[in-house]
């Protein structure tokens, strides 16, 4: 069995869900690896990741939408040492993922043909994430 890992750092705008399939399905074709698992993890509690629709940017306009409604901004909460946006961040992290496992088939990870991975990033002001691309399984 074949082991890979990279982390790799990408940088938001603010509020948006970043594509990273490309730089992801990178990693996967330098491991080697053909049939395995592709875990993503990305070390921040105020951003997050999620596989959605890449077709219809609508999809995402609705997601950041729905998000706004569940984890407003405001003076109600108690963790607010880096804004008004810090605990909301925190919450919408909270009813996402951290971590992402994607199967990988003939060296390419499996997603189906209108999904990709996205990173989520909930804060206001653009940030540097990290995420760790973890690559397992056979080079057949």
């Amino acid at each position: 069995m074949k082991v890979h890992q990279r982390t790799l750092a990408v940088s938001t705008r603010g509020r948006e869900l970043l594509d990273v399939t490309s730089e992801v399905a990178r990693v996967v074709g330098e491991s080697g690896v053909r049939t395995g698992m592709c875990t993503v993890f990305i070390r921040h509690t105020s951003a997050s990741l999620v596989i959605q629709e890449n077709a219809d940017p609508a999809v995402l306009r609705d997601m950041s939408r729905w998000m706004a409604r569940i984890a407003p901004e405001g003076p109600d909460y108690e963790h607010d040492a880096e804004g008004p946006d810090d605990m909301p961040s925190h919450l919408r992290s909270a009813v996402t993922r951290t971590s992402e496992s994607i199967p990988v088939t003939d060296g390419r990870l499996a997603l189906g043909t209108w999904q990709a991975l996205y990173v989520w990033e909930h804060r206001a002001r653009g940030h540097r994430r990290e995420l760790v691309v973890h690559v397992a399984g056979e080079q057949t």
